[in-house]
């Protein structure tokens, strides 16, 4: 079997497998941070301008809007190599996670949630160790990397926040649930790329939106957002081409983290996703130049240790190299020629 990263990788029709590994993930970290900041101010102004919170309904239309893009990229279900079985039940913990996310608010404030959220890269890497197919091990300072990125952008988020964290026992429940199902989802979707190379991202991203659309039908149904959103967004349909601008820009991030996922793995990408969230942040304060306190100062340092400390290469010992029988039978062939021409010169 071809290692994941042995298999070609492109992006957008752009070569990534010829290129080093620092220009691999320039671009991919690139397509992801540029898709979720246009994600961030659409949803500022969506949510918090128009006070639409339709978050399952969005996600529907995201979810078409994806569809439509892949298929203009020339991807069709003839070029699939893995079963629908294994799409099903990676949506199903996709759409888990998301559904516990969104009710946890019903018994966390924000800056709790945010608090737990923030720790995804730990969690990760814990269950790398589990998934068949990974069984990861990562070493010491890549735990500590992890903690300093998650202890930075918690100080960090939190310097400003209007409210202190707000606890509940089912809260915490649900939100932890949220956690193990995220980090359940990126390994295994690293264990697809890795256990059978020729997926695609397109191939994951479509299949899992094809497959979670409709378990998205019963809690718009159930909650009666459904008929809500269709009516306030009837009544201002410009909104439908925010969320297909959106949409199109998240797609490009969505593609960009799979590429990460299959190249880095579930881990480093986790870190990235979670750095992103201080530097949307940063630029927020660079751009609306707001004041920037002490606990603003401590986050960024204990994030750009974290940062500094992953960069750092292992140094593990080379393999020492086996030789090969046909080589160990031409060592002594030659060997054994050395020998019979000693034999054979004359004594002085």
């Amino acid at each position: 079997m071809k290692n994941n990263e042995e298999q070609s990788r492109s992006l957008f029709g752009l070569t990534l497998s010829d290129r080093p590994k620092w220009q691999q993930f320039l671009i991919c970290s690139s397509g992801f941070f540029f898709g979720y900041l246009v994600n961030g101010v659409c949803e500022e102004y969506v949510y918090n301008r128009l006070k639409f919170s339709y978050g399952w309904y969005f996600t529907f239309i995201q979810g078409w809007v994806y569809i439509a893009l892949i298929y203009l990229q020339g991807f069709t279900t003839k070029q699939m190599v893995n079963p629908w079985k294994t799409y099903v039940k990676l949506s199903a913990v996709l759409m888990g996670s998301h559904g516990l996310t969104k009710g946890s608010l019903a018994f966390l404030n924000y800056p709790a949630q945010l608090m737990f959220k923030s720790t995804k890269v730990l969690p990760v890497m814990i269950m790398g160790a589990f998934i068949p197919g990974l069984r990861r091990k990562y070493p010491p300072h890549e735990y500590v990397s992890a903690l300093l990125l998650v202890v930075g952008l918690i100080l960090f988020t939190l310097a400003d926040a209007n409210t202190s964290p707000n606890f509940s026992i089912l809260g915490v429940v649900m939100v932890s649930g949220a956690l193990i199902m995220d980090s359940f989802l990126g390994n295994f979707q690293e264990a697809i790329f890795t256990m059978n190379p020729d997926t695609t991202q397109m191939e994951m991203l479509f299949c899992s939106t094809v497959v979670g659309l409709p378990f998205l039908i019963p809690p718009m149904l159930l909650t009666g957002e459904l008929f809500k959103a269709w009516s306030s967004c009837s009544q201002h349909p410009y909104v439908y081409g925010v969320l297909v601008f959106e949409a199109m820009a998240t797609f490009i991030g969505q593609v960009s983290v799979l590429s990460l996922i299959a190249i880095f793995g579930a881990a480093t990408t986790a870190m990235i996703t979670t750095a992103r969230k201080a530097v949307t942040l940063l630029l927020s304060y660079l751009i609306f130049t707001k004041p920037l306190t002490e606990q603003h100062g401590t986050g960024l340092i204990l994030i750009s240790m974290g940062i500094v400390l992953k960069m750092i290469p292992e140094n593990k010992p080379a393999p020492r190299r086996v030789p090969k029988a046909k080589e160990l039978t031409s060592v002594n062939e030659e060997s054994q020629r050395n020998e019979e021409d000693e034999e054979k010169r004359p004594l002085v």
